[in-house]
């Protein structure tokens, strides 16, 4: 799990896609954390992201790093919404405060499940990641 935090930390902008019955939403996020062993996310239960998941919490993230290598995240979210998340995620991206507050009502954190990770260079090579 180490090797795709740090391939989404370091890249710092990630792609995920939800679906809304048989249309797919692909959507820019930047905030990734370990949550007990897990990569938790977070987003807003006021965003139509949130009840896409609820909806149908498979998902798939993108992100790409300057070399134009890939890595493909495929899981299950699942929401772990408790005041000790939400400040673990405000210390991890303290610039979160400027939307988020613990136990504002609307701060949701989710982490993913089931993962299967793949990386993948420009030239094709394939790598399963360990979760």
């Amino acid at each position: 799990m180490d090797e795709i935090l740090d391939f989404l930390t370091t890249n710092r902008v990630f792609y995920l896609a939800t679906t809304d019955g048989d249309q797919s939403h692909v959507r820019p996020l930047g905030f990734v954390m370990d949550y007990n062993g897990k990569l938790a996310f977070c987003t807003s239960n006021q965003k139509a992201m949130y009840n896409q998941l609820v909806t149908n919490p498979n998902i798939e993230i993108c992100c790409v790093d300057a070399k134009y290598d890939t890595l493909r995240l495929c899981g299950k979210a699942v929401f772990c919404t408790t005041e000790e998340t939400q400040r673990k995620a405000l210390e991890v991206m303290p610039m979160l405060s400027n939307m988020y507050a613990v136990g504002d009502g609307k701060f949701e954190i989710f982490y993913l499940n089931n993962i299967q990770a793949v990386c993948q260079s420009m030239s094709g090579e394939k790598k399963i990641l360990a979760v």
